[in-house]
């Protein structure tokens, strides 16, 4: 006569007891994906600035506002959050600014049709990799918040070298200014090398915000 095993005895005690990730979490670091991804794209089209390197900018942005926009539904049908509401609205904010700068700068470029030049570059790469640490310290956040730290830290340390990039470039433009026409291209340029620092300006506010939310946790 066959045997059947007990439902009970079937049930994987371990997946009982696994945590699920939190769905906060997962958007922002959804939302932190969608801006390294984006970062990547920026230093592509400053590499080669083409129509179609600015539309893959272009799709970061507006998938990353699509993940935005979820985390603000979510948040409003939810009475349980994982860290203050504030945070969490707060904290996607300053991510979303940070690729809708990258988004702004391609647009801006070809507008003013400005190309871009080693500043650009330079800068480009140092916020590609403060992208990188933004997600990877969203990732650790609920669990390791050390570690979270560490990353903060890091990207402190990429804004401060972007700032100084900044200005070595505004210096370097005003050095420049001999007639009209420069003159003109110097206010282009300024206006490229201003969407670049407030995007580390942003990224800046997202470490100072994760800062807060480890010092509430613990």
């Amino acid at each position: 006569m066959a045997t059947h095993t007990p439902w009970w005895k079937k049930i994987r005690v371990g997946g009982m007891f696994k945590r699920k990730p939190n769905r906060f979490i997962e958007l922002l670091i959804d939302q932190a994906r969608l801006t390294v991804e984006g970062m990547d794209a920026l230093v592509a089209y400053f590499d080669k600035p083409t129509k179609r390197r600015a539309e893959v900018v272009s799709q970061a942005e507006s998938a990353a506002d699509e993940i935005r926009r979820i985390l603000i539904d979510e948040l409003n049908r939810t009475f349980v959050t994982p860290f203050d509401r504030e945070d969490i609205h707060a904290l996607s904010r300053a991510i979303d600014d940070i690729l809708d700068y990258a988004y702004t700068t391609t647009v801006e470029m070809s507008i003013l049709e400005v190309d871009s030049n080693d500043y650009m570059r330079e800068i480009g790469a140092v916020l590609a990799k403060a992208a990188c640490e933004l997600h990877l310290g969203v990732q650790r956040l609920a669990d390791h918040p050390g570690v979270c730290v560490d990353h903060v830290v890091r990207i402190k340390q990429l804004e401060n070298k972007v700032e100084d990039i900044y200005r070595l470039a505004v210096a370097d433009l005003f050095q420049q200014a001999k007639d009209v026409n420069q003159i003109l291209q110097i206010l282009k340029l300024r206006e490229i090398y201003r969407h670049l620092s407030n995007a580390s300006d942003r990224g800046d506010e997202a470490a100072n915000i994760l800062s807060d939310i480890v010092v509430k946790l613990g």
